[in-house]
Order: C-alpha cells, then structure tokens, then sequence
C-alpha cells in the first residue's frame, strides 16, 4: 500500500500577524520550529521513504528535522510551492479589503475576477496535482512519501488528486500549521483516513 503525507509547513511570524504569504520567502518563527520538531517525531515513525518540499523556506526547515530523524532523502520540487498572491503578500484581510475592495469582495464570495499577479485555483490545482501525481509514480510498492508544503497548495492539489470538483475543494477544511493529511491507495483506488492530523 502505497502512502502520502501531506504536511503543511510550520508557523511563520506572518502566519500569525494574518497576513498573505503567497510566494513570498517568510522564515518560521520560533513557534514553527517548535511544530515541525514535535511533527518530526511522530511522522518519523512511518519511516518515509523519501521527503517532498517546496522550495520556500518555511517548507524546507519544516521538513528538516524528520529528514535528520530519519535519514530520507528529500527532494525540492518548485510545484509545491504555494499559490502567488501577487499585490496581496505582506497585507492583512483589512489593508486588502481597504486597497481592493472589489477584486477582494469578489475572492471572499468566490466569484470570478482578475488580478495581476494573482494564481488561479485552477492553476494551484493542475500544478499540485501533477506533483502528487509524479511522487505516486516514483514510490515504491508499500512506499510512503512526506509532502510539505503550503495551505492553499495542499487543498488544491489534494482535490486534483483524488478527482474532485473545484467546488468540492471548497470543502476541504484549511490546515493548520503543521498538520497534514493522510491518502492512502487502496484496492478500489486513492482515499483520504484523515486531515488536520496533528503531534500530540
């Protein structure tokens, strides 16, 4: 049987303030260290088969101390980074609603807008999806694989994977920092056993 972790990295300083991080390359902060060590210890009972990352930092030092726990390879890949946010990184929900009021009222409601910069749902999707994708075909039978990566990635690509809607990815609760999700292949094919699974 063949299984995904998908980890989402640990809390940065702008995790905390509210503010977009998008692409933007924002360290965890001391709390986020502390997450991805206790998240180390647990997952590292899996015994990863080898270790997927973001190439943004807060991903990276996330995966770190499983992979020193460990000894898994870990691999970088630029398609689990998270979704660009274009003129939003770095604003909290109000300084965009007071600067944006529109374009943002119309992201809040889900409806159809453009923004320069901004990545699509879609494009999260195909591109998380490609990814998830790329590590099943690598992983051995039995294999397990840790992904980190971001929220909105997460969310998307888990959506991609598993063959729902864009309007079924809109159910999926966001993850926490440091928590992840658990897809595992079975007879009948892919299935989500569980989300926002945490370190005790």
């Amino acid at each position: 049987m063949k299984r995904m972790i998908l980890l989402r990295h640990g809390q940065t300083e702008w995790n905390n303030a509210g503010r977009f991080q998008g692409t933007t390359d924002i360290d965890l902060d001391d709390v986020g260290r502390q997450q991805a060590d206790r998240a180390a210890k647990q997952l590292a009972l899996l015994s990863p088969d080898v270790v997927y990352s973001s190439d943004l930092r807060r991903a990276i030092d996330t995966a770190a101390p499983l992979v020193d726990l460990t000894g898994a390879p870990i691999e970088v890949d630029l398609r689990l980074r998270e979704r660009s946010f274009g003129p939003w990184e770095g604003l909290t929900r109000s300084e965009i609603s007071a600067e944006y009021g529109e374009s943002f009222a119309d992201w809040q409601a889900g409806r159809p807008f453009h923004l320069e910069g901004l990545e699509t749902k879609q494009a999260v999707a195909e591109r998380g999806g490609k990814a998830l994708f790329a590590v099943v075909d690598r992983l051995p039978t039995d294999g397990t694989a840790v992904l980190v990566s971001h929220g909105g990635l997460i969310r998307q690509a888990l959506a991609a994977f598993l063959g729902w809607t864009a309007s079924q990815a809109e159910t999926i609760a966001g993850l926490n920092n440091c928590c992840w999700a658990d897809l595992r292949e079975g007879h009948n094919g892919w299935r989500m056993h569980g989300l926002n699974i945490s370190a005790p």
